[in-house]
């Protein structure tokens, strides 16, 4: 495998605008993904950035970026369109997909969705519910997966029924590069459409998604109570340069 890690990012937020740019611990929190993506040591980290100030505030903090299309209607076209611009010849084949709203990201869960790929086309990693709930909550998306845990099915609903564990899905992906190129080219499907839930196109499409389990879910920054979580956490776990 020689992987890249992509991180798109735009300021168009209807619930926080201008949040790549929100200062978390004295940075803003797209650098902040971006340090818990290097600190994984996949490969090259690069910020797909929908905007000029985006890709001025990580440059300015020593990473890289490229500039994608504002108007691209998903992160997977912009991480692919990204793709295309860093590395044209086509040197890395395996795309991690991490979104920019991540900052408490574990650098070991894309460790382990990259293991977990294996011969599918997709990983993607879960991490068991324990928070009651989030049993019924229809913002914590569900990932349904036999005990081979390919990916059977994703869903906003408590699902599968019966006792036993539910897995809650963290928006991390990681594709064979020809997967990635294949699944931009698809139409939106029919449950994707109806689950509001982008990986669904791949399932509907016969793509195989294997899911690798961890033990930490990620704040994920979408409100401005979300942010001062963020940042609160960040207070109590204080960066180091070690740790990047």
């Amino acid at each position: 495998m020689r992987p890249i890690v992509l991180i798109p990012a735009r300021l168009a937020s209807t619930r926080l605008p201008d949040k790549p740019l929100a200062d978390i611990a004295g940075k803003p929190m797209i650098v902040r993904v971006m340090e818990r993506a290097q600190a994984a040591k996949a490969g090259p980290v690069i910020v797909a950035a929908a905007e000029q100030a985006i890709a001025d505030a990580v440059v300015d903090a020593g990473g890289d970026a490229v500039l994608t299309d504002p108007d691209l209607p998903s992160g997977s076209d912009r991480i692919m369109q990204a793709l295309r611009r860093a590395d044209p010849t086509g040197v890395y084949d395996t795309v991690v997909n991490v979104q920019g709203d991540l900052p408490t990201l574990d650098p070991q869960t894309i460790s382990a969705t990259l293991k977990a790929l294996a011969d599918a086309s997709i990983a993607t990693p879960v991490a068991e519910i324990v928070r009651e709930d989030e049993r019924t909550d229809p913002n914590v998306v569900k990932a349904v997966f036999g005990a081979n845990r390919r990916a059977l099915y994703f869903t906003r609903a408590t699902a599968p029924a019966g006792e036993g564990p539910l897995y809650h899905h963290i928006g991390l992906y990681v594709y064979r590069r020809a997967a990635l190129e294949r699944f931009v080219r698809l139409p939106p499907g029919v449950l994707e459409q109806r689950e509001r839930l982008e990986q669904l196109r791949a399932l509907e499409e016969g793509m195989q998604i294997n899911v690798a389990i961890v033990d930490t879910i990620p704040l994920g920054v979408d409100t401005p109570a979300d942010l001062e979580r963020a940042r609160a956490w960040y207070a109590a776990h204080p960066p180091t340069d070690e740790a990047r």
